[in-house]
């Protein structure tokens, strides 16, 4: 095979969100921590409706463990769930 159809350094970090009735959902994928601490809000905003948003029960940042064809998630610690934008009310 050739080094060129291997993905030599893979997506390392993620942050997947679980809804109260146990389904899951890829939020955001990064080569780091702090990109994915960086960027999970705004996709939570922009990829879940009103409706969805209510579902969330957690948020997990996961880390992968092994090799890229060979390994699992593991879950590094919870993020916040990001409080809904407020439309402000003329005074």
């Amino acid at each position: 095979m050739s080094q060129g159809l291997h993905e030599t350094k893979p997506q390392l970090w993620r942050a997947l969100v679980v809804f109260n009735n146990g389904s899951e959902m890829l939020l955001y994928l990064g080569r780091s921590s702090a990109q994915v601490r960086a960027g999970y809000q705004s996709a939570f905003l922009e990829l879940l409706d009103e409706e969805d948003r209510l579902r969330v029960q957690t948020i997990q940042m996961q880390r992968w463990h092994g090799t890229p064809d060979a390994g699992r998630w593991i879950t590094q610690s919870t993020l916040s769930i990001p409080a809904p934008k407020l439309a402000r009310v003329a005074g």
